[in-house]
């Protein structure tokens, strides 16, 4: 799904995989709590805090990479559209069109400030829990 390049259609789906894929930072108080779980229970924290900022770091990237896609393909279209609307005589349709294309470009970009803070926000709540045992390079 996000790996390949998309077309990426309809916002709403966007949404709905974004929320699928943003499931690891939703939850992340509670994968680190069960990765590193008591003070008189010790597990390898370094391996488990390796491996939570691994997913963590994973899921960003591939998240942003989704949303980068979306925004280039849809930057291409309102451009498309733009050019037809130069072109053709009957522009009331691609007027549509085009401001449809448009806000749905301003939304895909508000999506990719909004992982800016969830990226953020992981990494505070990973950084507070486990920077006693890994500190990422």
């Amino acid at each position: 799904m996000p790996g390949a390049i998309m077309e990426c259609p309809d916002f709403g789906e966007f949404q709905d995989a974004l929320k699928l894929m943003r499931k690891t930072d939703d939850i992340i108080v509670n994968t680190i709590n069960s990765a590193i779980p008591t003070n008189s229970f010790h597990a390898d924290e370094t391996n488990a805090c390796k491996s939570v900022y691994e997913q963590i770091q994973q899921g960003h990237e591939r998240r942003e990479n989704y949303i980068k896609n979306c925004i280039s393909v849809t930057s291409g279209n309102v451009q498309r559209l733009k050019n037809e609307r130069e072109t053709k005589s009957d522009i009331q349709p691609l007027s549509k069109q085009l401001r449809a294309e448009q806000t749905k470009l301003r939304m895909l970009q508000v999506e990719l400030s909004v992982e800016d803070l969830i990226k953020e926000r992981s990494m505070k709540v990973f950084n507070e829990r486990c920077r006693k045992f890994f500190r990422p390079l």
